[in-house]
């Protein structure tokens, strides 16, 4: 790495531009050192992680948005592996279950694929012998066809034939938190991509890898440590204003770089190109939102369940799911309760979803599970938290030009807009780079 060879050699190296320093930025730029650039990293905020870090709130370290890992994240736990991550110590592994407040509910047993999906839904509460076998039979049909769909269908329409309470306990909430996309206008094709590398992608694909702190301890404050001392220049606070294309390379700024890699937004990497490749920034440009809201409780005292409990949705029960802090090592006593396709709750307010999510969760838990009713601490909203995942949606490419390339969670690929999403972007636009 730089700091072993001396001042002529690293003039030697080619020298990239990452502009962004959220998961895809942080990716492209240790794989970029690896592969022997002298990376300068520039993000526009004062604090790497882009849409998953860290935020205070009334002196307790917690996130803009709670998020949550699973085992088939092969490339990001690699990377933060890589940079020094402590995994055990920092992320709490367990075998996936929804389990909702009245007992209902689904757990992947450690054991084959097949094997454990077929125990889950055998022992699944909730569902009958017809709820079963039909799950069964269409899990097998998705199968036999690789997984693979036509790309205009939606998850409603794929799922049309199940019973509803296998929407209402399994595919339903697993949608919404994979895709962030209500299901009825969700990309059918996308969700089998997920069920297929989660829940048949082998031994221990689809545990829940849940934080036990903080996002930055993941990922950001570890991979801009392992930056720094490998030689890269991490500038903050600094939006780019402007790229052009040079005889020497590209400029960005004034200042001349051999190659550009793009983490930043869709919409900033649309400004950003606009006059070099119009074609493709309309394609980003055109990218459609939804947001995801986390509103923390305070109860202290109080216990939920399990670390994290599925709750139902409705018309006036915004979350899908709730967190305790306190169980995952974090503070005792705070909890996330988690609103994804949340674009009907923004348009309400945050004040009215805080209020809800208070009502939701004194009526979705046992009376004893507060022992004084929890306080609202903060609603967060992240309003642009992922593009709209959608049937037949048109991503845009990883290559803009030779030279200049994007990363992030919405570039064109298989999977959502996604923590293991946004780092396989970022390491494939190096690669791209590289030839």
């Amino acid at each position: 790495m730089d700091r072993h060879v001396d001042a002529p050699a690293r003039a030697l190296k080619p020298r990239l531009a990452v502009v962004g320093g959220g998961w895809a930025g942080l990716a492209a730029a240790v794989r970029a050192v690896d592969a022997g650039y002298r990376v300068t990293l520039l993000e526009m905020s004062g604090q790497m992680g882009g849409r998953a870090r860290g935020v205070q709130v009334e002196g307790l370290a917690l996130d803009n948005g709670q998020h949550i890992l699973i085992g088939a994240y092969q490339r990001t736990l690699a990377l933060m592996a890589h940079v020094g991550t402590d995994l055990a110590a920092t992320l709490d592994r367990r075998p996936l279950e929804l389990r909702y407040p009245d007992g209902r509910g689904l757990r992947m047993p450690s054991a084959p694929a097949w094997l454990g999906f077929g125990l889950a839904v055998l022992r699944c509460r909730g569902w009958n012998a017809a709820d079963r076998w039909a799950l069964m039979r269409a899990a097998a049909g998705w199968a036999a066809r690789g997984f693979r769909c036509d790309p205009v269908l939606s998850v409603d329409q794929l799922c049309a034939g199940l019973p509803a309470s296998v929407r209402e306990l399994l595919i339903d909430p697993l949608c919404v938190a994979a895709l962030n996309t209500p299901a009825q206008e969700a990309s059918a094709a996308v969700l089998l991509r997920v069920l297929r590398d989660a829940l048949f992608g082998g031994k221990g694909a689809a545990d829940l890898l849940l934080p036990r702190g903080s996002l930055d301890a993941l990922l950001p404050l570890p991979a801009g440590r392992w930056l720094q001392q490998a030689g890269a220049e991490l500038r903050l606070n600094q939006r780019v204003l402007s790229l052009q294309r040079g005889t020497e390379g590209w400029t960005v700024d004034g200042e001349v770089f051999d190659a550009v890699l793009l983490a930043c937004t869709a919409a900033e990497a649309a400004r950003l190109v606009q006059p070099l490749a119009p074609g493709w920034a309309a394609q980003a440009a055109a990218l459609r939102y939804e947001p995801i809201v986390t509103v923390y409780l305070r109860c202290p005292g109080a216990r939920l369940p399990a670390p994290m409990t599925a709750l139902l949705q409705g018309d006036r029960a915004p979350a899908q799911f709730a967190f305790d802090h306190g169980v995952l090592g974090g503070t005792a006593g705070v909890f996330a309760f988690v609103v994804s396709g949340a674009r009907p709750w923004v348009d309400a307010g945050l004040e009215a979803t805080g209020r809800a999510v208070l009502q939701q969760a004194a009526e979705a838990f046992a009376p004893d599970t507060w022992p004084q009713p929890p306080q609202l601490l903060r609603v967060l909203a992240e309003k642009r938290a992922t593009f709209r995942c959608t049937p037949g949606l048109q991503r845009p490419p990883a290559l803009i030009a030779p030279g200049l390339a994007a990363a992030g969670d919405y570039i064109e690929g298989p999977y959502p807009a996604t923590l293991e999403g946004a780092v396989r972007a970022g390491e494939a636009a190096v690669a791209l780079l590289r030839g």
